[in-house]
């Protein structure tokens, strides 16, 4: 043997390897996985000092594939796709290594792993994965297996579900407390679930709850922490229990809610048990509505507040969840009361002061909790914004004669005069052209397309009372001018109204993946009316900068809408900053904005410079392409979601430095940086992705629930394909990410990226680097064709003299 390359923990054992070498053909090498391969005949006695040492060991045979970093072409085969290589271990006993053929049944493989430590009744046994998961293998799982996974040889489901079953009905304190907390992390995995709630499971938890916590109450004040953590383990096993969905949420009487409920009602309450009687709370509302009813009687808004004012974020998120859960599943005539107790109660001031302004930052599921509740607060405007106005109801025309009457100060007229009626028609039609209504006769007419409907009506009027001086300012301002240049109000409040909730998309459900949430609809009770009332000086701003008449409507729409996205971008923390910022956004500025983008698209459209863009393109395609990869390296924290209720579970996924190996796993709180490559239990090789699919062809976009059709969810999805009927699902927390992944797993396949993204980083990029090789040639006009080719010289006789 010419060389061997290893460790220092095998230098110690000097005398034993070289007595070994001496009669053992073999050749080690350390991959960047981290294992041990030995290529050789006789290995057994090597592999045995290794596992004496710690270090994990890879039989390959001649005939098996070796590393990469051994060099020889010879071995490099394709792996057999159903055996895998694992570690198992046992209590008491040494790990075994082993392969693991997939075709064979489950069952023969945990009798092949009994039989080996002589343990009997193999059909009392099951694999589980040793990390932290401890999730149970299965015939459904069994494929996730990666070489190098290292299973736990333990009790089957059934086995430890009975065992527990019985456990957590015992008369000691101390053992009921542990088998609590362990049916709490056990309850996580989804068969074992089955079977623990096949022994009705569900119901000894919930007896344990109604009728249990009295026993133990009375002992709380010799054995309090003990009776706070075994309620805690009992709720949090519940709430795992109940998320797999085997168990419908209408079976539950009311004195459990009752119970539940009462755990929320108290000032003084275990924060653990706080945050899971929240939970299922929320739950209880969003998945059945029989139970909201029974909630609803038991949970009031005033009993919540408390809550908020507290300092620990995840029980004001949970609260905030229980509220917005309470919003969505109330009846019609239910949602403007609830809206109008919140009012009375402050809500929106307490959530202003105690959360968004708090001394702390906001994390992603509170910040999708404040979006719930930002929009469920602007549906509450959808039942206006869809009712059209009814001409003949005197009432409603009321409010545009209290809009002329503010406007014109029409209160000392004649009301009496029978004389005078033609006059006065006239006048009305005067005054309400002057107002910029379309229908100068009956100004109702104007307000009969839904949407708006009533609910630009709702705005002027606002706006005419509460700023009075800027609604007779705006008016009188336009009546002075000449009729084409003047700004309808009447016609631009009906718009604009329009506009607003299209950028608001009131009337839309929420999305389940969206924390777009704006601060500055939290400080004002009115904030959509104030929002108008602001956009409603904007656009008569920006129509005198314009210039415009009334054929440039449109126009100066198209530019307020631009005003408007753009300073809402900024996620301006009050109303008067969102001012602030569209003063900076005037008319001049958005053309500069423009023209700037317009210049950019012209300049690069000169033949020279596309076919420089031609030959640099390869170049930022490839520095585009590097970034992607080293995002990925860096990873991303997804999120878990279902259909019946959203949680703060999380897991993570990351690139390998060399791009061979992703590396993902769970993770039980968002993370503040990277994860380490250690922690992430799971890999999933790039060279076995076979195919990278996105939106509707997701494997767990198919799967039937409400939140699989959220068409914002459809455009987070994408899945990696891998193995046969292997899936690795994803959805992005926002679209750059969404870009980014998919870009950088297109990337590892050697595919086109694609993306919106890429499309934008690539234009920007070849406009960037245009620009510095064109430094040079600053106002210099570069001609669209080559230079015409001169004419020969009348002779060759001219000589170059190198001395």
């Amino acid at each position: 043997m010419t060389g061997l390359q290893c460790s220092s923990r095998f230098l110690s054992l000097s005398l034993s390897l070289s007595l070994f070498f001496s009669t053992v053909v073999a050749l080690v090498s350390l991959t960047s996985e981290g294992e041990w391969y030995c290529l050789g005949v006789s290995c057994d006695t090597f592999s045995a000092l290794v596992t004496a040492s710690g270090v994990r060991c890879r039989h390959v045979r001649p005939s098996d594939p070796g590393p990469a970093s051994l060099g020889l072409p010879g071995f490099r085969m394709p792996p057999p796709a159903d055996i895998v290589k694992v570690a198992i271990e046992w209590p008491g006993a040494y790990p075994k290594l082993m392969e693991i053929d997939q075709k064979k049944p489950l069952s023969a493989i945990i009798k092949e792993v009994c039989d080996g430590w002589s343990l009997a009744n193999h059909e009392y046994f099951a694999l589980q994965h040793a990390d932290s998961s401890n999730f149970y293998i299965t015939e459904k799982n069994r494929n996730e297996i990666k070489n190098g996974t290292i299973l736990r040889l333990t009790t089957s489901p059934a086995q430890n579900a009975q065992q527990l079953h019985e456990r957590i009905q015992s008369s000691s304190m101390d053992a009921k407390l542990e088998a609590l907390k362990d049916l709490a992390s056990l309850s996580r995995d989804v068969t074992f679930a089955q079977e623990f709630i096949n022994l009705d499971g569900i119901s000894l938890l919930t007896q344990m709850v109604e009728s249990g916590t009295e026993r133990y109450q009375k002992l709380q004040k010799i054995m309090k922490p003990c009776f706070g953590d075994m309620l805690s383990f009992t709720l949090t096993a519940f709430v795992e229990l109940m998320d797999h969905g085997i168990v419908s949420w209408d079976t539950f009487s009311v004195a459990f809610i009752k119970k539940i409920a009462s755990f929320v009602n108290k000032s003084a309450m275990d924060i653990s048990i706080l945050q899971r009687s929240l939970a299922i709370l929320e739950s209880m509302v969003l998945n059945s509505h029989d139970l909201y009813q029974k909630v609803a009687q038991e949970i009031t808004i005033g009993q919540l507040i408390p809550h908020l004012q507290g300092t620990d974020q995840e029980i004001q998120t949970y609260t905030i969840a229980v509220i917005n859960a309470l919003f969505l599943k109330a009846p019609d005539e239910r949602r403007q009361e609830m809206a109008n107790i919140l009012a009375q109660k402050q809500l929106r001031s307490i959530i202003l002061t105690h959360v968004i302004r708090a001394q702390r930052a906001i994390n992603n599921e509170m910040a999708h909790q404040l979006y719930v509740l930002q929009v469920l607060t602007f549906n509450l405007l959808e039942d206006r914004m869809m009712t059209k106005m009814d001409p003949q109801d005197q009432a409603q025309r009321d409010i545009i004669f209290e809009l002329r009457r503010i406007a014109f100060d029409a209160e000392s007229e004649p009301n009496n005069s029978s004389g005078s009626m033609e006059k006065r028609k006239s006048m009305y039609t005067r005054d309400y052209k002057k107002l910029g209504f379309i229908n100068h006769v009956n100004p109702a007419m104007d307000f009969t397309q839904t949407p708006p409907g009533m609910l630009a009506l709702d705005n002027m009027l606002y706006f005419a009372k509460h700023h009075q001086d800027a609604y007779i300012r705006i008016v009188l301002e336009n009546s002075s001018r000449e009729d084409k240049h003047e700004c309808p109000f009447g016609r631009s409040s009906i718009e604009l109204t329009k506009m607003l909730c299209e950028i608001l998309k009131v009337g839309e459900l929420p999305s389940e993946t969206c924390n777009d949430f704006h601060p500055m609809f939290f400080t004002h009770d009115r904030s959509f009316e104030e929002f108008f009332c602001i956009c409603i000086q904007l656009l008569n701003k920006t129509w005198k900068e314009m210039r415009a008449t009334s054929e440039d409507f449109n126009k100066v729409m198209q530019v307020v809408k631009e005003q408007v996205m753009r300073a809402l971008t900024t996620k301006p923390s009050s109303l008067d900053q969102f001012k602030c910022k569209l003063q900076n956004l005037s008319y001049t500025e958005i053309l500069k904005i423009r023209q700037s983008e317009r210049m950019n698209q012209e300049d690069f459209q000169s033949r020279p410079i596309l076919e420089l863009k031609e030959k640099i393109q390869p170049e930022i395609l490839e520095l585009i392409k590097q970034q992607r990869l080293n995002r990925l390296v860096e990873g991303t924290c997804f999120r878990k979601l279902n259909s019946r209720r959203r949680q703060d579970k999380f897991w993570y996924c990351r690139l390998s430095p060399n791009h061979k190996v992703l590396h993902y796993g769970d993770l039980e709180e968002s993370p503040q940086g990277e994860v380490p490559h250690d922690s992430l239990q799971d890999k999933l090789p790039v060279a076995d992705i076979k195919a990278v699919v996105t939106g509707k062809d997701c494997p767990h976009m198919k799967e039937k629930g409400a939140l699989k059709q959220n068409k914002e969810v459809l455009e987070l999805a994408f899945s990696i394909l891998y193995d046969s009927n292997c899936q690795l699902n994803f959805i992005a927390p926002d679209k750059h990410e969404y870009c980014i992944w998919t870009d950088g797993l297109n990337a590892l396949l050697g595919k086109d990226m694609m993306s919106e993204l890429t499309r934008n980083d690539l234009d920007t990029l070849l406009s960037m680097e245009i620009k510095l090789r064109l430094l040079d040639l600053e106002n210099i006009q570069i001609p669209d064709a080559p230079p015409p080719i001169p004419k020969e010289p009348s002779n060759y006789d001219f000589v170059y003299d190198c001395n």
